[in-house]
């Protein structure tokens, strides 16, 4: 039970950037890219992965026999952005969604531990 509890807190970290693929609108609240912004599509885009990694971390939550390769995916996709949000200054604009992964590494942590070390 807290397994599943613990990918349902991933996917929910996961789940308003993954809300901005059918609301383009909260890419701009999110990331303060305006829609004429040449970036914008490509953040579209990034809401696309977002999905995928919010729909693997629910199906980590209810099948073990995926959950080495969710915490593959949600670990490259959390510790990527953080340690790009560090190596770019720390931008205040995205301060909230590092704060937001930041909070969730104790979890990966543990789902980590729970899929590879403990057997």
């Amino acid at each position: 039970m807290v397994d599943r509890i613990a990918w349902g807190v991933l996917a929910l970290i996961h789940l308003l950037p993954a809300v901005a693929l059918v609301m383009p609108a909260l890419i701009t609240r999110l990331y303060g890219v305006q829609t004429d912004s040449a970036v914008f599509p490509l953040l579209h885009h990034r809401a696309a992965l977002f999905a995928a990694i919010l729909l693997i971390c629910l199906w980590a939550a209810v099948d073990p026999n995926v959950r080495r390769m969710a915490v593959v995916a949600t670990g490259l996709s959390m510790l990527s952005f953080l340690a790009i949000y560090w190596l770019n200054g720390q931008p205040e604009t995205l301060r909230t969604i590092a704060l937001a992964d930041l909070a969730g590494l104790p979890f990966l942590a543990f789902v980590a531990w729970r899929a590879f070390g403990s057997g």
